[in-house]
């Protein structure tokens, strides 16, 4: 436990550090983030339109479609503002960055969660709050005190369900050059089809985004709980209940396999 808080309280310095130098520049800092705002509140008035001029997408309303956007985009966002160096493994790798991390008395995963500056995931925080507030006040919902629980559980076991993705392809980086076009094509995939809801979908369709791909776990399934539309799922529906533990249990293995990767891990000769 005294090592958790150590690691945890390096995390927070080194992110604090991060951030206030993000700050220094506060004409690029709101650029950034009304940019990140604005590529997923892109993504939002697609849906609009689309339900605009059919009405329903496999029976959901824009409230809970509205929901379910703002649930995935929630989720996105929190791993992204937590640990978005991950994505640059590659990167850290080719210029010996890595080795240097190597060196330090500090989580690896931690010191390359806060390598970045970017404020673009703020961006998506500030989207994605937004657009979950107006579907608070237009989806029926019946709210109880185990509902508002499970929704925060599952905002972050998506959270950590979309950052397993991104550490098993850091643990690629140690032996393939470049990862982006891996690194893309999940995250295009997670970001296409986590948005709405895979009802549209057939059964096959369906039970191959649960048990194969589980992207259904991280906003359509604990969103139809949430909704009371279980009866559309071709998978059980007390599997969306099991979301956060999904998540947190996909995210450690994925810790895992990146800890066993870096036994491979030769250097750079830098």
């Amino acid at each position: 436990m005294a090592d958790l808080r150590r690691e945890l309280r390096i995390y927070l310095m080194l992110r604090g550090a991060s951030l206030r130098g993000v700050l220094q520049y506060r004409g690029n800092l709101l650029m950034m983030v009304l940019a990140g705002a604005a590529y997923q509140g892109s993504g939002f008035a697609f849906v609009w339109a689309l339900l605009h001029t059919f009405g329903t997408v496999a029976g959901w309303g824009l409230g809970q479609i509205a929901f379910l956007y703002g649930m995935r985009l929630l989720s996105h966002a929190l791993w992204l503002v937590t640990i978005d160096g991950v994505g640059q493994t590659d990167f850290l790798i080719r210029e010996g960055q890595l080795d240097r991390m190597l060196l330090r008395p500090a989580d690896l995963l931690a010191q390359m969660g806060t390598y970045t500056r970017s404020v673009l995931p703020f961006g998506d925080l500030t989207m994605a709050i937004l657009v979950f507030g107006v579907a608070l006040t237009v989806a029926d919902v019946d709210w109880s005190p185990g509902s508002i629980v499970f929704l925060v559980l599952a905002v972050v076991g998506g959270a950590f369900l979309e950052a397993s993705v991104v550490v098993v392809i850091a643990g690629l980086s140690v032996r393939v050059l470049d990862t982006w076009a891996y690194r893309m094509l999940m995250l295009d995939t997670i970001d296409t089809l986590g948005s709405y809801p895979l009802s549209v979908f057939g059964s096959g369709v369906q039970r191959l985004l649960t048990y194969v791909l589980p992207i259904a776990f991280i906003a359509f399934l604990p969103a139809s709980v949430i909704l009371g539309r279980t009866d559309q799922l071709a998978v059980p529906a007390w599997l969306g209940l099991l979301s956060p533990l999904v998540g947190i249990g996909l995210f450690a293995l994925a810790h895992r396999f990146w800890r066993h990767q870096l036994r491979f891990y030769q250097g750079v000769g830098h």
